[in-house]
């Protein structure tokens, strides 16, 4: 912290370090609450004390709304209201961050346009989103106008590897916790509607040779030179622009990392290449992996191409926008139509292989993600929670 800075105010919901969430504080402020949330640290692996926190906070909630109900799966949690009403929206919402880098506790001052804007780690990415959503069923939970039932879900491990992930443990584990009509994402998107998700796979293309002496080129087979017509397909390869709900995604296939070479005069024996393709929601896994080896032209990894081998590193579909359903029309509309493609992979892909149409849909510039700027403008918090209460009051059509 630059020590000409003013020592940062204590957040409401602190107390000595220790997290203090009353069923009163979800409901008061979300901007308040956002820097409540933020002063619980809780990076990847560690999300007990915020989980616990919010725990406390919700079965008081339920205390006062007999028809909510509160579950807990390790430290991911899921309050539902049980109203009977005709749809189901899903708001959901990571509660872990990545490694601090001197940005806690939060404080609130201008940002670099200024801005009224909370400062801290995850006031973007995306406890100012969990903010919203939770302070959204909070004080919606038995409103006559509520127009929908909620799912309020603060999952865990979002920020490492997939099999931390306590979304997808829940889709395991209760998918029947996960029931809805349309399910929003609190990810940064700068208060707009980011609609689907692009799926993406990378693909490990080894091409093998023989090693020899430079001077002796002629004894050996340059594995390199076998890789230049795949890399030349590549390069030469036109990317689709699909459109989709009037969402128009950009698809992209790429040589992301490349190696080769034993010494300087040596011939290598292997050269290999991660090739990246970000599809369009439109194709399926099955149809993006079939399409990246048509175009690579180098077999599959059960039966490649002689001199050879392919290795499928990663594979996650993509999620289509959905924004035709009643229940996401409305989101349309309560936002003034502000929707563009998401570009990039977000956890909606889940509830998209549950059926559930899903955007990403909260406050924050993502481009300030997992920075030690990372900081939220205070009117963008507050234009996502009256956008998210006009749809969630309004009947769908």
């Amino acid at each position: 912290m630059n020590n000409s800075e003013p020592a940062p105010e204590t957040a409401p919901g602190t107390a000595s370090g220790h997290a203090v969430l009353t069923a009163a504080d979800l409901s008061a402020c979300p901007v308040e609450l956002t820097r409540s949330l933020v002063d619980i640290p809780s990076r990847s692996h560690d999300e007990k004390a915020i989980a616990d926190a919010l725990h406390v906070a919700l079965e008081g909630l339920r205390e006062a709304h007999p028809h909510v109900t509160v579950d807990r799966h390790g430290n991911t949690l899921v309050a539902r209201t049980h109203r009977g009403l005709d749809t189901r929206v899903i708001l959901a919402g990571h509660i872990d961050t990545v490694p601090p880098a001197d940005n806690l506790p939060s404080t609130r001052r201008p940002d670099g346009e200024g801005r009224d804007s909370i400062h801290g780690l995850g006031s973007v990415d995306m406890k100012s989103g969990d903010a919203v959503y939770i302070h959204a069923f909070a004080s919606l939970a038995s409103s006559e106008s509520l127009a929908h039932d909620l799912t309020l879900v603060l999952y865990e491990g979002e920020e490492v590897a997939t099999r931390y992930n306590g979304l997808g443990h829940l889709v395991e584990a209760h998918p029947d916790w996960l029931e809805g009509d349309v399910a929003l994402l609190g990810e940064p998107s700068g208060a707009v509607i980011e609609a689907g998700c692009q799926g993406t796979l990378r693909v490990r293309v080894t091409a093998h040779g023989t090693r020899a002496h430079s001077a002796r080129a002629w004894l050996g087979d340059n594995a390199a030179h076998r890789l230049a017509p795949v890399i030349t397909r590549v390069g030469e390869y036109r990317p689709r622009d699909v459109d989709i709900d009037g969402c128009l995604y950009r698809e992209g296939l790429n040589v992301v990392h490349l190696e080769a070479g034993v010494a300087t005069n040596t011939i290598p024996d292997d050269a290999w290449m991660f090739v990246n393709f970000r599809f369009a929601p439109d194709r399926s896994g099955e149809e993006a992996l079939a399409h990246t080896l048509d175009v690579l032209g180098v077999g599959t990894p059960e039966d490649p191409v002689d001199g050879f081998s392919v290795e499928v590193d990663d594979l996650a579909p993509g999620a289509l926008p959905g924004l035709a359903q009643p229940a996401a029309s409305a989101l349309v509309e309560a936002t003034g139509g502000n929707v563009r493609a998401k570009y990039g992979w977000t956890d909606v892909s889940r509830f998209s292989a549950l059926g559930i149409p899903a955007v990403n849909f909260g406050p924050g510039d993502p481009g300030l993600c997992h920075t030690p700027q990372e900081n939220c403008p205070v009117e963008m918090i507050e234009t996502v929670s009256t956008q998210l209460t006009d749809y969630l009051t309004r009947k769908a059509r």
